[in-house]
């Protein structure tokens, strides 16, 4: 007599995993049982299991992956091809004219490729998530395509494509400086109104609706670039839309930005922006860079996320984030890669870490008197904020939370013979070769096995076809 499987039993076991390490609520914990359902959700987290026949083992210590909280995908072909000194006091601003010439080459295609590229880089590095800050919306000639999302679109489906989960944020431009300064010619590929923005991320909803995988948002993005009754406007109208979409917002990155917003609204961008708008939870500050003490405290207190991208910003010059000042006061964080000069969750933290200690000149600054581990508590921070600011749930390894998480790879040089409360300081202080990363599963699926992913040769062959056109 033949046996029929018993399905449902076995569509069970494969959503579950046994682990006899993981990082659960901040610390290792032994045995850990993980199952999540057919949409990737957690439904149980049980310590202390014993593993069972028809659940399959992880084949290393499992680790909540990082979400990416900042992105400009396209800025990934760029990667190397800014580092000469173009003038006597080269900048961000300069900087700024070159990343601007290179986006008006970009073709719907180009969009694609790079981003579907480096949503795959991102997922063997340790990111399953990401919040991609949207601007490059139009031709090269300031006029809409066909399809008004035509960028956007290719964006949500390399996401899919690769499977990483995605918060969509289109960007509110409108000016190329305080004041309502008229768009430079470089810039009005990104040029929009509120209405417009609006009806993209309702567009985008129907044609791609979101999930526990997907999530729109808005991005008004800077002070400079938007007006003052443009950024009330787009957070009513994205409030009606979702009252608990996301809004984030570059602000306070460089000096001169600080200085031309006093000059023009009579404050500090970031005084400003508390003082009026409703900054709260959905928020999230990119870069606030330059802040005085009581920003930094009234940050802290609105429960809005700061979003660190210590590689970009070192790169920019952009100056020290005084983190060490803002963990006191209880500030919410994470990190994101922005520009993608790296790739790396473990490089963003590692720098933000050092720049405390070249600021204040001392070791271990970040850590806690209650998380002596500097790795640890940077770990739990950027994963907590990362997960607000993404506004999905991805806040780590708990009932109700996407099944994320990344197996590490022990026997690498960096964790081999080491300690458990030790994995992650190797993980994260430490860099010979690749990272030590097995396996990445995102919403309870395996998209990186073994330091590969399924789609990465074929994603590189277009990408490089992507980067042939657009530098030749």
């Amino acid at each position: 007599m033949s046996v029929v499987p018993n399905t449902v039993a076995l569509e069970r076991a494969e959503r579950a995993v046994f682990a006899h390490d993981a990082w659960v609520d901040g610390g290792w914990q032994r045995d850990v049982l993980l199952r999540w359902d057919v949409s990737g959700i957690l439904t149980e987290v049980t310590l202390g299991a014993t593993p069972t026949a028809d659940v399959a083992i992880a084949a290393g210590p499992l680790l909540p992956v990082m979400p990416n909280l900042h992105s400009h995908a396209f800025q990934r072909a760029m990667s190397g091809l800014t580092e000469l000194r173009g003038a006597p006091a080269d900048s961000f601003w300069s900087w700024r004219t070159l990343m601007y010439r290179f986006a008006n080459r970009l073709k719907p295609e180009h969009i694609e490729a790079i981003s579907r590229h480096l949503y795959i880089e991102m997922l063997k590095a340790g990111y399953t998530s990401v919040c991609e800050f949207h601007y490059v919306h139009h031709q090269a000639d300031g006029y809409a395509y066909a399809d008004p999302a035509e960028h956007a679109a290719r964006i949500v489906v390399s996401a899919e494509q690769a499977g990483i989960g995605l918060t969509l944020l289109p960007v509110l431009y409108q000016y190329s400086g305080f004041g309502a300064r008229q768009p430079l010619p470089e810039q009005r590929r990104f040029i929009a109104d509120t209405d417009w923005i609006l009806q993209r991320i309702s567009q985008l909803a129907q044609a791609y609706p979101g999930n526990s995988r997907r999530r729109y948002g808005v991005a008004p993005h800077s002070l400079r670039a938007v007006s003052p009754e443009s950024l009330t406007a787009i957070c009513a109208g994205l409030h009606a839309l979702d009252a608990s979409a996301p809004i984030h917002i570059h602000i306070a990155e460089q000096a001169k930005e600080v200085e031309d917003c006093r000059a023009t609204l009579g404050a500090r961008p970031v005084r400003w922006l508390l003082d009026h708008q409703a900054v709260d939870q959905r928020w999230c500050l990119i870069h606030a860079t330059h802040m005085s003490d009581e920003e930094y405290r009234d940050v802290a207190a609105s429960g809005a996320v700061v979003g660190l991208c210590p590689t970009t910003e070192a790169n920019l010059g952009d100056g020290f984030f005084d983190a060490a000042r803002y963990f006191a006061a209880g500030g919410r964080w994470g990190i994101g890669s922005d520009s993608h000069v790296s790739i790396s969750p473990a490089a963003e933290l590692r720098w933000l870490e050092y720049g405390q200690r070249l600021l204040h000149r001392s070791r271990n600054v970040l850590a806690s008197p209650t998380v002596p581990s500097v790795a640890d508590h940077l770990y739990a921070g950027a994963l907590a904020g990362g997960a607000q600011a993404a506004a999905r749930p991805i806040a780590g390894l708990r009932v109700g939370q996407s099944a994320d998480f990344l197996t590490l790879n022990t026997e690498h040089p960096d964790l081999a013979e080491r300690p458990s409360d030790s994995w992650l300081a190797g993980l994260v202080f430490s860099e010979h070769g690749a990272a030590p990363i097995r396996d990445v599963t995102v919403a309870g699926q395996r998209r990186v096995s073994a330091g590969h992913h399924a789609d990465e040769a074929l994603a590189l062959a277009d990408y490089r076809a992507a980067l042939a056109e657009l530098l030749a």
